[in-house]
């Protein structure tokens, strides 16, 4: 578990390295003193402007430092999500960031094993992946088969493709947002 100062140093982290990726400024520098220098893992940043998603990126496994990680995230989150036009300097301060800490990922033997709203998922097969993060089933107010079925459907495949052979994979978040 991250302390609340932690937190806060990695949003700020995530928001000072969009800051300055958007103003074509050296990326922030973290402070050795707060603890995140030695921590790993991976990690997804959503943007969000108004509660509407407006782009999200992640690294479901890393070695590298989990600053670094945040900093990739939270750039690649701005300016690469497809799903959405690279962020503007002119909306960036309107836009509220959301860190998720990931846990190492695990293989689920037994669909009920996996808890909504505490699992996320990601579903392979045929070389394709998808993932969804944890809060993702919790803010459709989905099911677990309905979450199993979006999370293939996320990775391309047919919605009952975890039936059939995709192979499952469960972590857990820690997730922390703004305000």
């Amino acid at each position: 578990m991250l302390t609340p100062t932690q937190r806060s140093a990695l949003l700020g982290l995530a928001r000072g390295a969009i800051a300055a990726h958007l103003a074509r400024q050296p990326l922030p520098v973290v402070d050795p003193s707060s603890g995140l220098p030695g921590l790993r893992g991976g990690a997804f940043v959503t943007l969000r402007r108004g509660g509407d998603l407006r782009g999200c990126i992640g690294s479901p496994e890393s070695d590298e430092p989990l600053v670094e990680t945040i900093m990739q995230c939270a750039i690649a989150s701005a300016t690469s999500d497809p799903r959405f036009d690279p962020v503007t300097a002119s909306e960036f301060l309107r836009l509220e960031i959301e860190v998720s800490v990931l846990t190492p990922i695990e293989p689920v033997d037994d669909v009920s094993s996996i808890e909504v709203g505490r699992h996320g998922l990601i579903a392979e097969q045929h070389g394709r992946r998808g993932l969804l993060l944890p809060q993702v089933a919790t803010e459709w107010g989905w099911d677990r088969e309905m979450f199993l079925a979006q999370t293939c459907v996320k990775a391309g495949l047919r919605p009952d493709a975890w039936r059939h052979g995709a192979r499952l994979y469960r972590f857990e978040a820690e997730v922390f947002a703004e305000g």
